[in-house]
């Protein structure tokens, strides 16, 4: 049905051309009609124009509310569109845009005033460019938006944009523009994720695999899996357990298997035994059932690890635990172990129980104040916080109550912080040091006391003189040092031995004490003693020394012997004989040096010219050190024979080197001048390895091999790598070890006995021969050949002199001789000077001797036809008996 508006339009158009095309006839009709029809087609003109006029209104009403109705739904696709998460371009036929919303401006940084009304699809591509937010050109854009993916450029900033392109039927297009960027690294976020899980799964050391529900086999193994089974994760994938391990073990699988389905959970943890090859493995395993959206099983997930060696050192583990509590536990140091926030006692070992007075078992969870008394607990507590507060180690002594009564306790504590570095543990040891203690109090009393007599001894003497000087030097007064030597203990020690000698000598520090009326008694050396006396000197010191020389006369009775000894005195005088302790004691040294070269039993007061003596031993020093440097320091050489031949012939088997000094002023400096000057000074060590090395270096030179013996002194011995020195100057000169002969004296051993013995031991070591050196003027001679194994013992000349004249010196040879080859050594006798001692001690046995009656010390070319380098006009020195 055609509308009635239309129907009027269609009227109206038709009247208005009819009545364009009949004008000219209307007029000339109204000219020529009737007046009133005239006026009756007038009216009714008016009529039709009327009614064309409400046509035309209606008309025009209609378009306007169409009009309205259209911008309504464009305003609506417009909002829409405009809101859209999407950028949309739309182009007509002819390529322009005809709409594009804001999300697209957003997107490119563009705005409206950027758009012109005539504006292609092109242009704004170019557009873009410029405006760098469009990284390809115009037609590569056009040909990758037009493909099915569509296109993603990349903008500025690292914004990625993806495009696609849609022809409309009419010849338009449309085009969509997403911000892809989250989304893209959502991808390769997710991408990393999934490269990294896989990679996880590959590398990780426990054993992943995956299996079907359905059937039972395996989907997915990992490269450790393929390790562990040995076969290929080819050969793996797509077999059931059955078809890849023993029965044994895909029996032990499918049970594992089961239980994990039919846990609640979905989760089954396990060990079993594998057979793997010809051994067994343990494995622990970890099962879990993986559900799908209906969350019915789907797969099953193993994961497990060969835990063999593990279980081995978790055995191992707990056996060291049990050791190491073992060991806590019966430590010979009380341990215990607290908490540090509260002070309550964890751990105490059984030394422990001493000091907490109960058994280990029953401290856990007591503090200080719940064990110990309230003086003690407080104190114990104050120093626990101090060392936590600290947080480094603490140690100190405090006594502490026991059941054994008061001891003293050396503490240490260790403050254990956890791993936010705070207080966690106070670990403390108890060491009992009580009777150690009372041992170092002893120790430093016999540090400065004679450990004979218990008198000061000199370092303890020359504290007392330090502090008498400061005294009297504020006070203006004077003292007396006196240097005493004790006159006659060697021969007492050589009568009636040593034993008889410590008597004496403690006998004689009872008498200096009783007499010294409260001054101060010190034991300098064996047989010298020092005393401080204040008063008016020199008469106090004069009358003193007289009164000990008389008291020292009376004679001494020990063990039923009768005893006599003397003294001999020199005495120095504060503050005119020098103002330092040395000096005062050297004075007094001096002066007593003086009395003894007048007579024994003399007294002497130091005098200046005394000084002399110090300053000839100054010079004396000096020289020695010039004469070391400059090669003055000579060998002589004094044969050794052998005595088993009696008195008729005289085989020479070796030579002692000696060292000789002829000094350019003085002539030949005796050795018992320079030999104790080199030892005090330092000097020996430099001397006795020039000694050693040229005796060993002739000794070498020698056509017959005979035997060398070289002196070592303590010092020497003691404070040098003496061993090494030796083997180095035995590869250089090329001497046979056998031939060397060391010669040692007590005083190597009486220093430190233990290190002594390990040097002997090490040179024995090297080959060379060890002798005892003057035999029998020592103390402990017998102890140290019971000690070490000597090759030869050397009796002391003083024994050997008064063959003839003293049974007790006989006695004694022969009592040597017997003990030394009852020992295995050899005996050989020095100072031989007549036939008679010789014929007693060739009778006796003695091997060897060596002395001036078979030869004298002389250099070697003296010795030449001995030593089988024979000259022309050489004539022989050495004695040929009979």
């Amino acid at each position: 049905m055609i509308p009635a508006g239309i129907v009027l339009c269609l009227i109206a158009s038709i009247w208005a051309i009819a009545a364009s095309d009949l004008g000219a006839s209307l007029v000339g009709y109204f000219n020529a009609a009737d007046p009133g029809y005239v006026s009756d087609a007038v009216l009714g003109g008016l009529v039709a124009c009327s009614f064309l006029v409400a046509v035309g209104l209606w008309v025009v009403s209609t378009l306007r509310r169409f009009k309205r109705s259209q911008l309504r739904k464009n305003a609506f696709v417009s909002s829409a569109l405009n809101n859209l998460k999407q950028g949309v371009v739309i182009t007509n036929p002819r390529q322009r845009i005809i709409f594009l919303n804001d999300r697209y401006l957003a997107i490119y940084g563009l705005s409206r005033s950027d758009i012109s009304p005539d504006m292609t699809g092109r242009d704004l591509l170019e557009l873009r460019r410029r405006r760098g937010v469009l990284d390809i050109s115009v037609d590569e854009f056009y040909a990758q938006a037009d493909q099915p993916e569509g296109l993603i450029t990349e903008l500025p900033g690292g914004k990625s944009v993806h495009v696609k392109y849609f022809p409309l039927p009419n010849g338009g297009a449309v085009a969509t523009h997403e911000d892809c960027s989250e989304q893209r690294e959502l991808s390769r976020q997710l991408a990393s994720t999934k490269h990294f899980l896989e990679s996880v799964l590959e590398n990780v050391p426990v054993c992943v695999a995956a299996k079907s529900i359905e059937d039972g086999r395996y989907i997915f193994a990992n490269r450790a899996f393929e390790r562990f089974s040995r076969f290929s994760r080819d050969f793996i994938v797509g077999k059931r357990a059955d078809e890849i391990f023993t029965p044994d073990t895909a029996a032990s699988i499918e049970a594992a298997d089961r239980a994990a389905l039919n846990a609640p959970e979905g989760q089954f943890r396990n060990e079993f035994v594998i057979e793997r090859g010809s051994k067994k493995r343990v494995l622990a395993s970890s099962r879990v059932i993986a559900r799908n959206g209906k969350n019915e099983p789907e797969f099953l997930i193993a994961l497990f690890d060969d835990v063999t060696e593990r279980q081995v050192l978790s055995h191992e583990l707990e056996n060291t635990k049990k050791f190491l509590a073992l060991v806590v536990d019966n430590i010979p140091v009380s341990l215990t172990v607290e908490n540090a926030s509260d002070g309550r006692y964890l751990l105490a070992n059984r030394s422990a129980e001493t000091i907490l007075n109960r058994r280990r078992e029953e401290i856990a969870g007591l503090t200080a104040s719940e064990i110990f008394n309230e003086r003690e607990a407080r104190l114990i507590a104050a120093r626990d916080e101090a060392a936590i507060k600290k947080r480094r180690p603490l140690t100190e002594e405090h006594p502490i109550s026991t059941k054994d009564g008061l001891r003293l306790f050396l503490t240490r504590r260790v403050t254990v912080l956890n791993e936010a570095g705070e207080p966690q543990y106070l670990i403390k040891t108890h060491e009992d040091v009580t009777d150690r203690r009372q041992t170092e109090s002893r120790m430093a009393h016999m540090a400065y006391h004679d450990g004979l007599t218990d008198l000061p001894n000199r370092a303890a003497f020359l504290q007392a003189l330090t502090q008498m000087i400061e005294a009297c030097t504020e006070a203006e007064e004077e003292f007396a040092v006196l240097s005493i030597d004790l006159d006659g203990l060697t021969e007492v020690n050589d009568v009636f031995g040593h034993a008889t000698g410590d008597k004496l000598l403690i006998e004689v520090a009872q008498r200096m004490q009783a007499s010294a009326r409260g001054g101060v008694v010190a034991r300098l050396s064996g047989d010298e003693f020092g005393l401080i006396i204040d008063g008016k000197q020199p008469i106090a010191g004069m009358l003193l020394a007289e009164q000990l020389a008389e008291v020292m006369a009376k004679e001494i009775q020990i063990d039923g012997k009768s005893v006599h000894t003397g003294v001999t005195t020199g005495i120095s005088i504060f503050p005119h004989n020098g103002t330092e302790a040395a000096s005062l004691l050297a004075n007094a040294g001096a002066a007593l040096s003086r009395a003894k070269a007048k007579s024994r039993g003399t007294i002497s007061i130091y005098e200046p010219e005394m000084d002399q003596q110090i300053r000839d031993r100054r010079v004396l020093h000096q020289d020695l050190s010039i004469a070391i440097k400059n090669e003055e320091i000579s060998l002589y050489y004094q044969p050794q024979a052998s005595s088993r031949h009696g008195t008729g012939s005289a085989e020479i088997i070796g030579f002692e080197a000696l060292a000789r000094w002829r000094h350019p002023v003085r002539g030949f400096v005796p050795p018992s001048d320079f030999i104790p000057l080199a030892e005090e000074s330092g000097l020996i060590f430099e001397m006795g390895q020039w000694i050693l090395r040229e005796a060993c270096r002739e000794a070498a030179s020698w056509p017959v091999p005979l035997q060398i013996a070289v002196n070592l002194s303590p010092a020497q011995f003691m404070h040098g790598d003496v061993v090494s020195l030796v083997h180095s100057i035995l590869l250089e000169t090329g001497l046979a070890p056998g031939r060397l002969e060391l010669e040692i004296t007590e005083g190597v051993l009486i220093e430190d006995f233990d290190r002594g013995l390990a040097l002997l031991r090490r040179l024995k070591g090297l080959g060379v021969r060890i002798s005892m050196d003057d035999f029998g003027s020592g103390y402990s001679s017998l102890s140290y050949l019971q000690a070490f194994p000597f090759d030869k013992i050397k009796i002391d000349r003083t024994f050997v002199m008064n063959l003839g004249r003293n049974p007790q010196s006989a006695a004694i040879v022969r009592a040597v001789i017997g003990l030394g080859h009852g020992l295995e050594m050899s005996i050989v006798a020095e100072g031989v000077e007549t036939e008679e001692q010789l014929k007693f001690l060739a009778e006796e046995g003695c091997d060897a001797v060596q002395g001036y009656f078979i030869g004298k010390p002389l250099p070697v070319d003296q010795y030449d036809t001995l030593v089988g380098r024979v000259a022309a006009d050489a004539a022989e020195p050495a004695r040929k008996i009979g």
